[in-house]
């Protein structure tokens, strides 16, 4: 069964709060972060992407970024514009995004339940993102980035959770300039939180991990690099939990860079042997399962897989799968998508303007859109111990961060 924790939180003074918050610090590429904060120092991206702060020159690797987090932690503490709860708590965190509301607890998540599995992943890490987040959580000392964890449904947590915000006032309330609306009460009664904790103890035998996956695998590897001398704080880490029935999970799209040597004619003429394809008059959003939509030349195709190109078995169905083993490794050479430069992945709620955007640019050559995957296909396969091709769902709205971290040190 499940272990979490609640804890003492660092977080905004209410005057501060829409200021502070922020989108995750892998949602923004350097230059749209840079843009984000003019005008605003108390962003809290000035710590999630410190790069902001620096000459453009610098890698955003480089160990000079990780100090300039802490230096701007450092900062926000001493301004008063971030405070530390005086005592462990739980949060609750609602978002409301086009009508549709969900509703997840703010907790720390146990790392042992991390590494025993009871924490089921879905994709696997890649190395230098999974090294970013480690350098970033050792520097600063704390995790300021949301593990977004998803639990099969327990009526028991969904009423006490739904009492608690009907009976309580909200410490935040804001509606972010993308139309979203962050909601948070801070659980503070200690035989609310007993309770809390004890009915994830005994209904809830595991959770998935919907998003996050390399800021769980880097608190785990900040725990294990910090060894004897670990904090008691590094023993759990940042997690907000989602009963499953209230996600959706949107589509997540393919660019790539060039078309591995083949002429534009050449590609057309090789996709025919595993996809049925005709020319679109317009963007395509895939419809239904097995159906793709290709970008190329400023031209868009609908792509549907023949029938026998993919197996039926958990993974080999998924559409992620099909697009990998039929098109992307085979015709373009993208043997391993986690460390390939040449394909990068583009979230859904950027829409499919952004293909072409990074198609026309130059920038890419092709693109492809997708079929988002259902939450209960991500839940089979995390139970089956298997993993998804990487960057197969993408999670919308996204958590803020800034509103609550988390302190591996007293």
């Amino acid at each position: 069964m499940i272990s979490i924790q609640p804890f003492k939180a660092l977080r905004p003074e209410a005057q501060y709060a829409k200021q502070v918050a922020s989108l995750p610090y892998d949602v923004l590429n350097s230059k749209e972060a840079k843009t984000a904060v003019q005008g605003n120092p108390s962003s809290f991206l000035h710590i999630t992407k410190s790069e902001i702060d620096l000459p453009e020159t610098v890698d955003v690797h480089d160990q000079k970024v990780y100090d300039t987090a802490k230096k701007n932690l450092t900062a926000f503490i001493s301004r008063n514009i971030l405070f530390r709860e005086n005592k462990d708590c739980y949060y609750i965190y609602q978002l409301v995004m086009n009508g549709r509301s969900q509703t997840g607890l703010v907790c720390g998540s146990s790392v042992d339940d991390y590494e025993n599995g009871l924490i089921k992943k879905h994709e696997f890490t890649r190395p230098e993102k999974e090294q970013d987040r480690i350098n970033h959580i050792k520097t600063t000392g704390a995790q300021t980035g949301n593990v977004f964890l998803a639990y099969n449904d327990v009526e028991e947590i969904s009423t006490l959770i739904n009492k608690w915000k009907k009976e309580k006032n909200p410490v935040y309330d804001m509606v972010a300039a993308d139309g979203v609306q962050h909601t948070i009460w801070i659980v503070n009664d200690n035989a609310t939180i007993d309770s809390i904790t004890e009915l994830f103890k005994t209904k809830v035998p595991c959770t998935y991990i919907a998003d996050g996956h390399h800021r769980a695998a880097s608190a785990a590897k900040v725990r294990q690099a910090l060894g004897k001398k670990s904090a008691k704080g590094a023993d759990i880490f940042l997690t907000t939990l989602f009963p499953a029935s209230e996600l959706i999970i949107m589509d997540y799209n393919r660019v790539v860079k060039d078309l591995n040597g083949w002429s534009e004619a050449e590609v057309l003429e090789k996709i025919a042997d595993k996809f049925l394809f005709e020319k679109a008059a317009e963007a395509v959003a895939p419809a239904q399962l097995h159906q793709f939509g290709m970008y190329l030349n400023q031209q868009w195709y609908t792509l549907t897989a023949k029938e026998g190109t993919y197996t039926a078995d958990p993974i080999g169905v998924l559409d992620v799968t099909i697009l990998q083993d039929n098109l992307l490794s085979p015709l373009l050479g993208i043997a391993d998508p986690r460390t390939d430069k040449r394909i990068d992945f583009v979230g859904g709620i950027r829409g499919l303007g952004e293909l072409e955007k990074r198609v026309n640019s130059g920038e890419m050559q092709i693109a492809f859109s997708l079929y988002p995957v259902s939450i209960q296909q991500l839940i089979d396969i995390a139970d089956s111990g298997n993993v998804m091709p990487p960057k197969s769902t993408w999670f919308e709205p996204k958590l803020r961060d800034g509103f609550l971290t988390h302190l591996i040190y007293d």
